[in-house]
């Protein structure tokens, strides 16, 4: 009786052994490509009082329910010459996030007439708060974080845009 009791035991213990031991599966791995930066327009930025050229930016355009939903989302960088224009067919208050979106960010809100009515200011990669506008918007600037102080911008500036 013991002798199969021992022999059960050990098979038992052999048989969990050999599961415990079999090699994992293999894994795919999925790269992620690389987005790059697509000049689609250029964008000048005034200041309201002077009228003078604040900055001149080589932009992409968001105008498609896709690209507005994408944004800058998996990008890991971009230069300050550079922004992402996104273009609404209406003008409602606006709720931006930060999903999935690797570099901080200074967002900025214009009106119909594309004078800025708001911003927020240093929005940290990955974040999924909600950013609103606090104000209708028609357009939508995203530049890196911290520009729009460099450039001393202000709400009632203004931007213009043409597309290549």
């Amino acid at each position: 009786m013991k002798l199969k009791n021992v022999s059960l035991y050990c098979l038992l213990m052999g048989g969990i052994f050999s599961f415990s031991c079999k090699e994992k599966p293999e894994q795919n791995n999925i790269k992620q490509t690389q987005i790059s930066f697509k000049k689609e327009g250029e964008l000048k930025l005034f200041h309201q009082k002077t009228d003078s050229i604040v900055k001149q930016l080589d932009i992409e355009i968001a105008d498609s329910e896709y690209e507005r939903e994408t944004g800058l989302m998996y990008r890991q960088s971009m230069r300050d010459s550079q922004g992402m224009l996104f273009v609404f067919q209406d003008y409602n208050p606006r709720w931006f996030y930060m999903k999935n979106t690797q570099i901080a960010l200074d967002i900025i809100y214009l009106d119909k007439d594309q004078k800025i009515v708001s911003f927020q200011k240093n929005a940290q990669p990955m974040n999924e708060t909600s950013l609103p506008s606090n104000k209708p918007a028609m357009y939508v600037l995203e530049v890196n974080a911290g520009l729009s102080d460099q450039w001393g911008l202000k709400v009632g500036d203004s931007i213009s845009y043409i597309r290549n």
